[in-house]
């Protein structure tokens, strides 16, 4: 089973949990970041990606421009360890780094999560690679990716028991896409995949077989 079949089955199982409003609530602002086209604007194959760094869970600082000396990058932007699908991709990711990296490419994750909240993510997926927090989603934003979750929405989340100043440390209730860069040794975005359906990501086995055809 790949990672859009695993993906399916959650969303499966998570609708037959939601009542016919919360499914009405969450169908129209879905629609509504649809229409914003925001992952239109985002940032895509072609494109250079901005000059960052960011703490990863320790609180060190990670330079972008650091990992690229070295080789090609694999960024993966996720909503925070609260989002059960965003665990299948990192977990799936997980299982193939060993061929990423020899695929000659190294891994990063970055989330709007604090850093502490990010330990507790690598703690329960086990994670090797660096997972990175963007407080108040800077980065994402010059990636463009950022949204901000309506009000509406937010009951909806709260009622699920996600708090997401709590996770994120800041009141400002905004989030990434969900998105996935391949970026080139001098910065330059080869592969790109954004989607306003945070039930879609990308496939690993894309991943690899990219880098590989490089």
């Amino acid at each position: 089973m790949n990672l859009q079949q695993e993906l399916n089955n959650l969303s499966q199982q998570m609708q037959q949990k939601l009542s016919d409003d919360v499914k009405k609530i969450m169908a129209k602002t879905a629609q509504e970041l649809i229409d914003s086209q925001i992952s239109e604007k985002a940032l895509k194959k072609g494109d250079k990606i901005p000059s960052f760094a960011l703490p990863n869970s320790t609180g060190k600082l990670i330079n972008i421009s650091d990992i690229l000396a070295t080789s090609k990058a694999v960024i993966s932007f996720y909503r925070g360890g609260w989002c059960p699908y965003c665990n299948l991709e990192l977990k799936a990711l997980q299982q193939r780094l060993p061929e990423i990296k020899e695929a000659g490419a190294n891994l990063v994750a970055i989330s709007p999560q604090t850093p502490d909240n990010s330990l507790s993510t690598i703690e329960k997926q086990e994670l090797t690679f660096e997972v990175l927090s963007d407080v108040g989603n800077n980065v994402a934003k010059e990636f463009g990716l950022v949204f901000t979750v309506p009000e509406i929405l937010r009951n909806i989340y709260h009622s699920f028991g996600i708090d997401l100043p709590k996770s994120n440390g800041d009141d400002s209730y905004t989030l990434p896409l969900p998105a996935t860069y391949i970026v080139d040794r001098n910065g330059t975005i080869i592969y790109s995949f954004v989607d306003t359906d945070y039930t879609k990501r990308v496939d690993p086995q894309e991943i690899i077989d990219i880098l590989k055809s490089l």
